[in-house]
């Protein structure tokens, strides 16, 4: 019986073109900026993204961590959303590494923060404050239902940033399901931005890597940070050449991945016990409560588990499922059944 693993969109297999560029890639050693497949990479995703420069990192923590520190000093302060993946599932790096305070303001249903709370979040000039350098939006927002951040948000944070002199850093690790979700080019959702980061793997299905995108300038000081980070990889080729795979084949199939994880959402809406609103649905995450006072957490996992389906708790009536490449339509009717028949069982 074949595992349906809805945990995550890090579970992802390459595809097959993507072993074959792994199999018979150029390399060289990417420290002397002498990786030829790695260089290809960093010209295709600057091109992509409207930006002069890219860098390679190894993955969606380390480019942002990257770009905190490139942007800040030690005791300067970050403002972003509390629910946003930095801040939550990051270590606590900016702080424990950068010396970086976070500064946390509400995220809202839709991932965004208001634009008056953020405006209120920023230090004056006094002695006994941190000083505010960065603003950190992430799109599409993982603990928001992998909720899409619209290009007039976008425009709107930068707007009311940059008047103020401070920059915005764009965790953008899922940008690509963003841009199949909204239908604009990834351009309009990142050209507000003075620094961005986006991954390979997760629904673009590379194995690993992510890339940092911003000005010459900007790049060759995130490429000193990366070194601080032990990120100074040498014939990483291995790594770029799947990554130029996934982004020239593997961004249109995210569209899949949208409509599996709404008629996933729409089959656990019918079912007694469970809760979700499918309104909230707009890319490859989905949320749902679990109401019955009859039946466990665990014996909800177990129950799929049993079935050959693994899905992720993420409170204590919460699970998140994620739909990916390898995740099929029949796989989607599989994992509804098998909730249906665990559900029952409560009756």
């Amino acid at each position: 019986m074949k595992t349906i693993d809805l945990r995550s969109d890090t579970v992802t297999l390459p595809s097959d073109e993507m072993r074959e560029a792994m199999r018979s890639v150029d390399l060289g050693d990417d420290v002397f900026g002498e990786d030829p497949t790695v260089n290809e990479l960093q010209e295709m995703a600057a091109e992509l993204m409207g930006r002069e420069a890219s860098l390679l990192v190894s993955s969606g923590t380390m480019g942002n961590l990257v770009c905190v520190l490139t942007h800040c000093s030690r005791g300067e302060e970050v403002i972003l959303g509390d629910k946003s993946h930095i801040f939550l599932n990051e270590c606590g790096s900016m702080s424990t590494v950068g010396g970086v305070h976070p500064h946390t303001i509400a995220n809202q249903p839709d991932g965004t923060m208001r634009l008056e709370d953020i405006e209120a979040a920023i230090r004056g000039d006094n002695e006994h404050w941190p000083r505010t350098r960065l603003i950190c939006l992430e799109n599409t927002h993982n603990r928001c239902f992998g909720a899409p951040l619209t290009p007039d948000y976008m425009a709107s944070v930068a707007k009311l940033t940059h008047e103020r002199g401070f920059k915005v850093h764009l965790d953008g690790a899922r940008i690509f399901n963003a841009v199949v979700a909204l239908g604009v080019d990834v351009k309009e959702l990142t050209r507000h931005a003075d620094s961005l980061s986006f991954c390979m793997s997760k629904g673009l299905s590379a194995p690993v890597g992510s890339v940092v995108c911003g000005t010459r300038e900007f790049i060759a000081e995130a490429r000193r940070n990366r070194k601080v980070l032990g990120g100074g990889m040498r014939q990483a080729g291995i790594i770029a050449a799947p990554g130029i795979v996934a982004l020239g084949k593997m961004v249109a199939r995210l569209a899949e991945d949208h409509e599996n994880a709404r008629r996933l959402a729409e089959g656990i809406a019918e079912i007694p016990g469970l809760s979700i609103d499918v309104s909230m649905v707009k890319t490859n995450i989905i949320y749902f409560d679990v109401d019955s006072d009859k039946m466990s957490m665990e014996q909800i996992r177990t129950g799929l588990e049993r079935n050959g389906i693994k899905v992720l708790p993420t409170g204590p009536a919460r699970f998140r499922m994620v739909t990916h490449y390898g995740i099929q339509a029949n796989d989607v009717d599989r994992t509804i059944a098998a909730l249906k028949e665990i559900m029952h069982q409560e009756e």
